[in-house]
């Protein structure tokens, strides 16, 4: 299993400004918020190292979601800065990646979560069992 937790070139950062549309009547961020947060900061990571999703369909592959995994430890509210950090943790046979969300002001932890996603062709809509050699050239990696 690859793994790079210490890996700066993997890790990106977001802040974001929680706007008024995102919270709920006691203006806290609703619940289902914090997936999107995550797919930003997915996102800018996958574009860090040039395979975002229109990378990953020209080389023939989709990245669905298989799990994701959410740990709300407090909430955000209306206003607040918050940073949205994601590290790619494996990378071998699927892309698992680490985020945490924190208040920027405080430094306290908000929520903590992780997704894995899994390589499948397009052209025949198997999973593949490795990831593709693509994601390993982009990534500077050899290939197992």
């Amino acid at each position: 299993m690859s793994t790079s937790p210490a890996n700066s070139s993997r890790t990106v950062s977001l802040t974001i400004n929680v706007p008024f549309f995102d919270v709920d009547a006691m203006e806290v961020v609703w619940h289902g918020h914090y997936v999107k947060y995550l797919e930003m900061a997915r996102s800018k990571l996958l574009r860090s190292f040039d395979y975002d999703y229109p990378e990953m369909r020209a080389h023939g592959h989709m990245w669905p979601i298989v799990d994701m995994r959410l740990k709300y430890v407090a909430s955000a509210r209306y206003g607040d800065d918050i940073e949205v950090t994601a590290s790619l943790m494996e990378w071998q046979n699927r892309l698992k990646i680490d985020y945490r969300i924190v208040h920027k002001a405080s430094g306290k932890v908000l929520t903590k979560a992780h997704t894995i996603q899994v390589a499948v062709a397009i052209e025949s809509g198997e999973m593949c069992f490795e990831s593709p050699v693509i994601l390993f050239k982009k990534l500077g990696e050899p290939q197992p």
